[in-house]
């Protein structure tokens, strides 16, 4: 096994072995801090005489996973790695895995479009006028997959040429819906789809959630069209709060949804009522790290 493969496989043994207290996040975070999953894990059997036989098994386990996935042709990338998503390093959600399919982008400017599943035409029109706009600024088209806003999003990005990353919620060769299958092949080709998930891993009440909050670290800014009250897509715009991520609603979530009233005035979050409020909200959050770095450069001009 090469150096690369042994490090995943060591990563994967710690995941399985997780003691109490620990999270896949806070794993991931100690072993990007260290360089090394390998040095982590045997860390933990410093020591020790004798290994007790869990070591061996749970590394000796993961090495069977590890070397079966790359005999599937299956494509895992880790927080070791120099291509995982940068955004991804910034959240407290951090996943240690992804399994993709399409072309990784270490660096993906994109903005989340999500929303119900149950949408109206006319929010999937807008969901679809909104992927066109982000296509021709030269953005990524980030979602989720389901169907409603989701799907509308993913398939106007396609036909208008545009990049679209799925972030889904079942292992990576699952298919969720089902009648989404050719649409997550098609985005595989073009674009890309990301699991955080193992790959056999079914659809959860958990997974979603999830799911959402790895979106949203991936992305510039949640753009939210249509929700209801009991939406997943809440949880996106709460978790995006917490990332420093911009959230812009349109008027219709504020409308129909007590959370989105709630969200109206606080930090990071813009409601717009038509797309041109939306074009103007989306630039501003382009402009948001160039408008920092002058600021910083003006501040050290002045400190001087």
């Amino acid at each position: 096994m090469n150096q690369s493969l042994a490090e995943t496989a060591a990563l994967f043994a710690l995941l399985r072995s997780k003691r109490r207290g620990e999270t896949y996040a806070s794993i991931a975070a100690e072993a990007a801090f260290e360089g090394s999953a390998q040095r982590v894990y045997d860390s933990r059997f410093d020591g020790a005489l004798i290994p007790p036989p869990e070591a061996t098994a749970y590394l000796d386990e993961a090495r069977v996973l590890v070397e079966g996935w790359a005999q599937d042709g299956l494509n895992v990338v880790t927080v070791l790695d120099e291509t995982y998503p940068a955004r991804l390093r910034d959240i407290r959600e951090m996943p240690p895995f992804l399994f993709y399919a399409g072309a990784l982008l270490p660096q993906d400017d994109g903005i989340s479009v999500v929303g119900s599943r149950n949408a109206s035409e006319r929010s999937r029109e807008l969901a679809g006028e909104i992927a066109r706009f982000l296509v021709s600024e030269q953005l990524t088209v980030i979602s989720g997959l389901a169907e409603g806003i989701d799907t509308a999003a993913h398939r106007a990005a396609l036909d208008a040429g545009g990049r679209t990353v799925a972030f889904i919620g079942t292992g990576i060769t699952k298919f969720y819906p089902a009648r989404n299958a050719d649409l997550q092949r098609e985005i595989a080709e073009y674009g890309l789809v990301l699991s955080q998930f193992y790959p056999e891993a079914p659809p959860t009440k958990q997974s979603f959630p999830i799911r959402n909050a790895a979106m949203s670290g991936y992305g510039l800014a949640t753009i939210i069209v249509e929700a209801s009250n009991h939406s997943g897509t809440r949880i996106q715009a709460r978790v995006a709060g917490q990332h420093g991520r911009p959230v812009i609603l349109t008027s219709k979530v504020v409308d129909d949804t007590e959370w989105g009233k709630a969200l109206v005035g606080t930090p990071n979050v813009q409601v717009v009522s038509n797309l041109g409020e939306l074009k103007d909200a989306v630039r501003a959050v382009r402009r948001a790290p160039s408008d920092l770095d002058r600021a910083l450069q003006a501040l050290l001009s002045s400190a001087a």
